[in-house]
């Protein structure tokens, strides 16, 4: 296997339909789930030439934190259903590579065996409750773990119709599975701004903001003390029919206008689609679905192999692009790919 396609397709073959569905799947027609993989096509490079490129890195810093990628893990909740050792074998893979990993709290290992695991950096994806206490102490757990930061996705009031789901019978969550913070997951569809502003007053780590898809919105996040913005549709798989999240990502980069950071995730299969995401003002990408495919054909094997690969795929297209960093990846570099290419 030597390419992310090659793993997802390994791991549909492997793992039983009913449970990859999951993984695989997202809302209603699926319309955004695909829109999300197209949307890098529609962008092409303008490589420059005579550029000293003997000495190219992946390196970056996510809100401070170096890292050796400009792409991260992005959560995905329950891995166990895919291998045996779960969040464990992907945070091992992910530390071992200083490749960021963020951690779902639908996890299947407590923030303490993760923490065990690698000493990579770890941010904690986190939906707010109503109970309020429960919620700090969530923080308050995963803090003592060692994440640096808090993902509040905010994109989730009611949970999107997942067809293929349905389809195939899956339950969520599956019965006899361990999730030790499944208590900590409702839905919360009266969460407003002021609750992200009483979320900013009562915890001490950065803040990113996961879910958002508009200029007005990112506008409103910044303004309530977002230390990050996270361009997301939820993988596809909330409110099928919004865009893709590279074709969010220009309008949300424009309004935060340099006052925090942005990133973005949905559809990410190759390398370069990092770079075109750098190229329209991302800090940095995230991914779910090529670590998940990793994870379920070979455990930690599989995710460092996928992490890997990914890894080589930025670091020669930055050279090939004519950059010797992730930071030097501009507007110009990229193009809209004209109509007719399209047809071609």
């Amino acid at each position: 296997m030597i390419n992310v396609a090659d793993y997802l397709e390994a791991a549909a073959a492997k793992v039983d339909a009913g449970v990859w569905c999951y993984f695989e799947g997202g809302a209603g027609d699926e319309v955004t789930l695909r829109a999300n993989v197209a949307a890098y096509g529609r962008w092409r490079f303008r490589p420059r030439m005579l550029v000293d490129v003997s000495e190219v890195s992946t390196a970056t810093t996510l809100l401070g934190t170096p890292v050796a990628s400009p792409l991260g893990v992005a959560p995905f909740a329950m891995q166990r259903l895919i291998d045996p050792e779960g969040e464990v074998a992907t945070a091992r893979a992910a530390g071992a590579a200083g490749v960021l990993m963020c951690v779902s709290t639908l996890t299947t290992s407590t923030h303490a065996e993760i923490a065990k695991a690698g000493d990579g950096p770890r941010w904690l994806q986190l939906y707010v409750l109503n109970d309020r206490a429960r919620t700090i102490a969530h923080i308050t757990e995963a803090r003592e773990a060692g994440y640096s930061a808090v993902v509040l996705t905010v994109d989730l009031p009611y949970v999107g119709r997942r067809e293929r789901d349905l389809r195939l019978g899956f339950q969520n969550p599956p019965p006899n599975l361990h999730l030790p913070y499944a208590n900590l997951f409702e839905n919360s569809p009266a969460l407003t701004w002021r609750d992200l502003e009483w979320i900013r007053a009562e915890m001490p780590l950065p803040l990113v903001v996961k879910g958002i898809l508009t200029r007005e919105d990112a506008t409103l996040a910044v303004e309530h003390g977002a230390d990050a913005i996270w361009v997301s549709n939820h993988g596809g798989r909330q409110l099928d029919g919004v865009a893709a999240g590279l074709d969010a990502l220009p309008e949300v980069v424009d309004a935060v206008a340099g006052r925090c950071e942005v990133y973005v995730d949905g559809g990410i299969r190759r390398g370069t689609d990092v770079l075109k995401a750098l190229a329209l003002g991302a800090r940095a990408a995230f991914a779910a679905r090529p670590f998940a495919g990793g994870l379920a054909v070979g455990g930690e094997a599989g995710v460092a192999s996928v992490l890997s690969i990914l890894r080589d795929e930025i670091e020669l297209g930055l050279g090939l692009l004519g950059c010797t960093a992730p930071d030097q990846v501009a507007r110009s570099h990229v193009e809209p790919t004209l109509p007719y290419d399209l047809l071609a």
